[in-house]
């Protein structure tokens, strides 16, 4: 199974930042990196009108989009429950890592990026199953505090929670 790493915060924390600085070094391991986010809210993945789009608001449950380049396929719930992690983690390609955005409360290993400038409180405090907190100022826990300015360091603290080498 493919190992999977959490990075949970508050929005306007960092966690996408955070990702997007790491992937290239995680790249540079020999790792090959899958991303899955979760947003609470409702999200366009091709502009109104096009094709692919009017395929989905005639019925369509599925609508894949291929190119030379990449593709997409956009499956619309209708109503149905959102897919847990674990079915969304089954539908994704081989890879060496998966990192999850979001997932606040998900039973992975993951880490919590908190920035006390935000004015939110931090998950960590009320969630002892975290393994570490990223943060850019000095914080008072038993938790290892991870430079969230330093993605290298993020990067080989998931890597060696992992025993990714």
């Amino acid at each position: 199974m493919t190992p999977v790493f959490g990075i949970a915060g508050h929005s306007g924390s960092g966690k996408t930042t955070l990702i997007e600085a790491m992937l290239p070094l995680l790249a540079a391991r020999g790792l090959r990196v899958n991303v899955i986010k979760h947003s609470h809210h409702d999200f366009q993945m091709e502009p109104p009108g096009k094709d692919s789009a009017r395929f989905r608001l005639a019925g369509a449950q599925e609508v894949m989009v291929a190119s030379p380049f990449r593709y997409a396929i956009i499956h619309e719930l209708r109503e149905a429950p959102e897919p847990s992690l674990d079915e969304q983690l089954a539908r994704l390609s081989p890879a060496d890592l998966v990192l999850v955005e979001g997932f606040k409360r998900a039973a992975i290993p993951r880490i919590e990026v908190y920035r006390p400038v935000t004015g939110k409180p931090s998950l960590h405090a009320e969630d002892g199953s975290f393994l570490a907190v990223a943060t850019d100022a000095p914080l008072e826990t038993g938790l290892p505090c991870l430079p969230l300015n330093e993605p290298a360091q993020v990067a080989a603290f998931i890597c060696r929670s992992l025993d990714l080498g």
